[in-house]
């Protein structure tokens, strides 16, 4: 049954301040994205547009070679920084100031310098000790290019993936570690069964974000003679002078980053699933 009031109606509230700037702001953003639409339809168009069958043929297995040599360098990398960064991250967490003064000093040079600085001191500087080197059975490492990137890069990702772990550690809760005391579990066990586990989760898109950062700072070996995806492209580049070859080169960087980041977050997923029930 309806029943009839005398009751006034107040009338709607005019639109305030912020909706009106809300507004504004998603018609600015809608018109931004629709000229990013068109500007990638134009390139897409200029790219098929362009197309040479017999460059791709010809050049096209190196840019794959050094799509290769790229992920190879990333993931060696990554390892060994990994490694690396285990009694680092505890050398920054220790209590002897030794310990600590070092791992500190470490971390801070890698990450307070730019990467390319550190790259041209391991290529060039040590070889102007290629005497001392060979006398102690070392040159026979340093003077490949290669060994010089992984050497370079796997230190710098060692001071990040150092103080990623070390915050992850830090951000579990006093009580697992007295919880696991109580139990008497070793220290050993307790950070291999209880903190780590824990931890990783934290840690696990800071890491994320450090690979995709690898991936694109990797780039700079080429200028030390490492063919790797870029190196390929800037080989290709003085055979051809065509423009495209970089615009190709940064496709293959974001399908690279793109097909790790849907990687990741199907990990995390995984991983986190019993937080979310």
């Amino acid at each position: 049954m309806a029943y009839v009031t005398d009751e006034l109606i107040p009338p709607a509230p005019p639109p305030t301040e912020d909706k009106k700037r809300w507004t504004a702001a998603s018609i600015a953003g809608a018109v931004f994205l629709a000229l990013w639409f068109v500007a990638a339809v134009a390139m897409a168009a200029w790219l098929v547009g362009g197309w040479n069958t017999e460059r791709v043929v010809q050049y096209g297995p190196k840019y794959l070679s050094g799509l290769v040599t790229t992920i190879e360098l990333v993931a060696t990398c990554i390892i060994l920084g990994a490694i690396i960064s285990i009694p680092v991250a505890f050398g920054r967490m220790s209590n002897n100031r030794i310990l600590s003064t070092l791992s500190y000093a470490y971390v801070y040079f890698f990450r307070g310098t730019p990467l390319i600085a550190q790259l041209f001191l391991i290529y060039y500087g040590l070889g102007s000790f290629r005497d001392e080197l060979d006398a102690i059975g070392l040159w026979v490492v340093f003077r490949d290019a290669w060994n010089c990137a992984v050497f370079a890069f796997s230190l710098n990702t060692a001071a990040y993936q150092a103080e990623i772990l070390r915050g992850a550690i830090q951000s579990v809760p006093r009580g697992q570690f007295e919880g696991a005391a109580s139990l008497g579990l070793g220290r050993i066990v307790t950070m291999r069964k209880v903190i780590f586990p824990q931890a990783m989760i934290v840690a696990l898109r800071p890491y994320g974000n450090e690979i995709i950062l690898m991936i694109k700072a990797s780039a700079i070996v080429s200028i030390v003679t490492v063919f790797d995806l870029m190196g390929e492209t800037r080989r290709t580049y003085s055979r051809t002078f065509d423009f495209q070859t970089y615009i190709w080169a940064a496709i293959f960087y974001l399908l690279i980053v793109e097909a790790l980041r849907n990687v990741w977050v199907l990990l995390e997923k995984r991983l986190t699933r019993h937080l979310k029930r």
